[in-house]
């Protein structure tokens, strides 16, 4: 029972070009391999951010307080 044989995964894989069909199949390697290169692409552009700048931290904390700001109202229910 430890690993499978050539001739499992050639039933695994009819099994799923049964239930899926090629043309979904097509479409879905497609897709994941658009999601690879927007990975691949945002990598790049991460390393370049990287050579910024930070912003200065006494900006930093004002927004994060700005952020932090709430309202409390009080909800009134329909009679």
């Amino acid at each position: 029972m430890g690993s499978f044989s050539i001739w499992h995964w050639l039933i695994v894989l009819l099994i799923v070009v049964m239930v899926f069909g090629t043309k979904k199949l097509k479409n879905m390697g497609s897709d994941l391999g658009g999601a690879v290169k927007g990975f691949k692409d945002g990598m790049k552009e991460g390393g370049a951010a990287e050579d910024k700048p930070a912003a200065a931290p006494a900006a930093v904390a004002a927004q994060v307080q700005a952020e932090k700001t709430t309202i409390d109202v009080e909800a009134k229910t329909k009679s």
